[in-house]
């Protein structure tokens, strides 16, 4: 297998991973956690003392997803999966949220490009960690401020979302070194 094709391979997986992060963090508000209250998020722990809805889960991961999307496919495909994610966020977020799911996630995920996207070619995993942390922290308050009026939750939604960041460190640093070893430069 030649070395472009392997990358539009792991890039069009890494694109098919990202637009599944919208709906699985949707479903995951309603069915997957610690505490489900009624007519609330199911919550899960996220440090000691700390809940925050589990779809922020795939959220943070999906910040690391968009990165590697744009490493393996470009810029212009980089855009394009922040388009369809937040066409994705607003054909399935339930109407109430509507504006708060798809305003949180175009501005964070446009954070997360405007600072990946000068930093990607010289320090890849510095790149993914501080562009990440940046969507986050503009995904997180967006949402909660325009879902709800209100910060309460934004500790625990910056923590979860940070968690899937950090898990996914040693991804982008064996991708990193591997593309060094083989060759395949970033779109």
């Amino acid at each position: 297998m030649s070395i472009e094709t392997r990358k539009n391979i792991e890039g069009a997986i890494f694109l098919v991973l990202f637009c599944l992060t919208i709906p699985g963090a949707n479903w995951m508000l309603g069915n997957f956690g610690t505490v489900c209250p009624p007519n609330s998020p199911c919550l899960v722990p996220v440090a000691p003392g700390l809940m925050a809805p589990s779809g922020v889960l795939l959220i943070g991961a999906a910040l690391v997803l968009r990165d590697l999307v744009q490493r393996r496919l470009g810029v212009e495909f980089g855009i394009g999966a922040i388009v369809a994610g937040s066409a994705i966020s607003v054909a399935i977020a339930p109407a109430s949220l509507v504006i708060a799911s798809a305003a949180a996630f175009m501005i964070s995920e446009l954070t997360d490009f405007a600072v990946y996207t000068p930093l990607a070619r010289r320090r890849l995993v510095l790149a993914v960690v501080l562009s990440s942390l940046a969507g986050l922290i503009v995904d997180s308050v967006i949402f909660l401020w325009l879902a709800f009026g209100s910060l309460d939750f934004l500790m625990g939604q910056i923590v979860g979302k940070l968690w899937m960041v950090v898990l996914a460190i040693p991804l982008v640093a064996y991708l990193r070194r591997r593309d060094e070893r083989i060759g395949l430069t970033p779109a």
